[in-house]
């Protein structure tokens, strides 16, 4: 299959397992807390966040995309299998010392968590090692996915998305109807994973050449190799120090129920981010191009205002639908014990309206090799959150940690866009104009009708809720059509329109 078909069944795959994803959480998570219990879906989610924290790939994997896609490009698949052998040596040694943090790290539990009670401490304990088992086996199979991307084997790396979820529901159901408990949940996510890990091996080895050569030593890639992954790390670094960081912030100075309301938090902010994000991964080659034809920053910015208006788009209604309707959202699908996550689910992605439109200039930065500045603001945005997140969230709890990701995120959207001025020097002001201004009066119109829909409907049941949400849309891509698209891309969405009914 030739590369636009790839990429055109990548990116329906990619929104396919956006829909499996989502509709899975919203159906089986609920009754999934109900089964373990509340305490103990925190000390699921604290484990999960606490591993996570210290599986860095030290920019390897980024590494790995990059280098493959260049070998392959100048058709030297030599090269290709000398330097995954070097990669593959490296990761087993970042490997090795992850599983010595991870040990060190266990026999410290008890007194990191000095809020959890022995029981919880004691499933704490177990659900952990399960979890670091599986992550310290399927830590050097990261590579797969660079080398799945490079070869532009789209089709099958975004089936793997669709097959892990499916696996995880199934075998979670399964064990939790046999009255498995929370034991069998971890196990099942690392068994799905490792199913997943075995395809993608298959995959590698039957579709590409790949043949990896162990025995090749060369100091200069290894260098190379560190020069580039540095500043990667810088960064995967500090992303750690938000999501990652607050379930441990708050198992320290709140309690396992402050963790498992962050969960849900976690949850809606991964599907936002993951559904305004879903075709990014497919615009670097079309990037590098544009800037091999013309070095120009303002070369990418007609792409950057296309896929920024969309993802915009996409964001607002999330943000609107959520605003409008997240409280009756969360009462119907998991009571109203989690409430409180209503306001910090607001608080989290309302930052990504404005990032997440910036997702062309931010691969622009890894083209370009500007991933250094990239890390700084990373790692700015980083330490703003460790620093506010302890003292908001032992005096607000839940929703002082969100403020806490919302100040952070809001700043590292100012920093990116002065950044891109700067460096890349794409005319920002222009973008801001025609995106972040252009769009904004179709989601404060549709607000404002929203609150007048709600007031004349019942929102409280899931018939009305979903009715009421159905309304919701609708008026807001009517702003959007009218108010928010040129006419240009009005008549775009016209002839769309007529080639799909034809």
């Amino acid at each position: 299959m030739n590369s636009s078909k790839q990429i055109k069944w990548g990116a329906i795959l990619s929104y396919l397992s956006i829909v499996v994803n989502i509709l899975s959480g919203l159906l089986y998570t609920p009754w999934m807390i109900d089964q373990i219990g509340k305490s103990q879906y925190g000390l699921y989610t604290l484990a999960h966040s606490l591993i996570t924290l210290f599986l860095v790939d030290f920019g390897l994997s980024s590494a790995t995309a990059r280098y493959v896609s260049k070998y392959k490009a100048e058709n030297n698949q030599t090269a290709v299998n000398n330097f995954l052998g070097v990669i593959y040596k490296l990761y087993l040694v970042i490997d090795l010392v992850i599983f010595s943090i991870l040990t060190i790290v266990y026999f410290l539990l008890d007194k990191i968590y000095i809020t959890l009670s022995p029981s919880e401490l004691e499933v704490f304990k177990i659900v952990y090692i399960i979890s670091a088992v599986f992550s310290v086996m399927n830590f050097p199979f990261i590579t797969l996915n660079g080398v799945l991307t490079a070869y532009e084997k789209f089709i099958h790396l975004k089936l793997t998305d669709v097959l892990y979820r499916v696996l995880v529901v199934g075998f979670t159901v399964f064990a939790l109807v046999n009255g498995m408990g929370i034991y069998a949940l971890v196990a099942s996510t690392a068994i799905s994973g490792i199913i997943i890990t075995i395809y993608k091996l298959i995959v590698v080895g039957k579709t590409t050449p790949v043949e990896v050569n162990f025995k090749f030593v060369d100091k200069k890639l290894y260098k190379d190799i560190f020069s580039f992954s540095i500043w990667v790390t810088v960064s995967t670094l500090a992303q750690r120090l938000i999501f990652n960081i607050t379930p441990s912030v708050l198992g320290v100075v709140a309690s396992s129920s402050a963790i498992a309301v962050f969960g849900i938090v976690t949850t809606i902010e991964g599907y936002a981010y993951t559904i305004t994000n879903a075709i990014n991964g497919l615009f670097m080659p079309k990037i590098s191009k544009l800037y091999a034809e013309n070095d120009d920053g303002n070369c990418i910015l007609d792409l950057m205002l296309k896929i920024g208006r969309y993802q915009y788009i996409i964001n607002g209604l999330i943000i609107v639908g959520f605003v409008l309707l997240g409280k009756e959202f969360i009462m119907l699908w998991i009571g109203k014990g989690y409430l409180e996550a209503y306001y910090g689910i607001i608080l989290v992605i309302l930052p990504g309206l404005f990032f997440n439109s910036l997702q062309i200039a931010n691969t622009a930065m890894i083209v370009q090799n500007k991933v250094k500045i990239q890390a700084n603001i990373s790692l700015a945005t980083g330490i703003i959150n460790l620093v506010l997140s302890p003292i908001l969230a032992y005096k607000f709890g839940v929703i002082g940690a969100c403020v806490s990701i919302f100040i952070a995120y809001m700043t590292r959207a100012i920093l990116c866009n002065i950044i891109y001025y700067k460096v890349l020097n794409i005319d920002i002001k222009k973008f801001i104009k025609k995106c972040y201004l252009g769009m904004a009066p179709p989601l404060l119109l549709t607000l404002l009708v929203g609150y007048f829909v709600k007031y004349f409907m019942n929102s409280e049941s899931w018939i009305g809720f979903i009715v009421c949400g159905i309304l919701i849309c609708i008026i807001y891509m009517v702003f959007i059509y009218s108010i928010g698209f040129s006419k240009s891309e009005r008549k775009k969405v016209k002839i769309n329109i007529k080639n799909l009914i034809h």
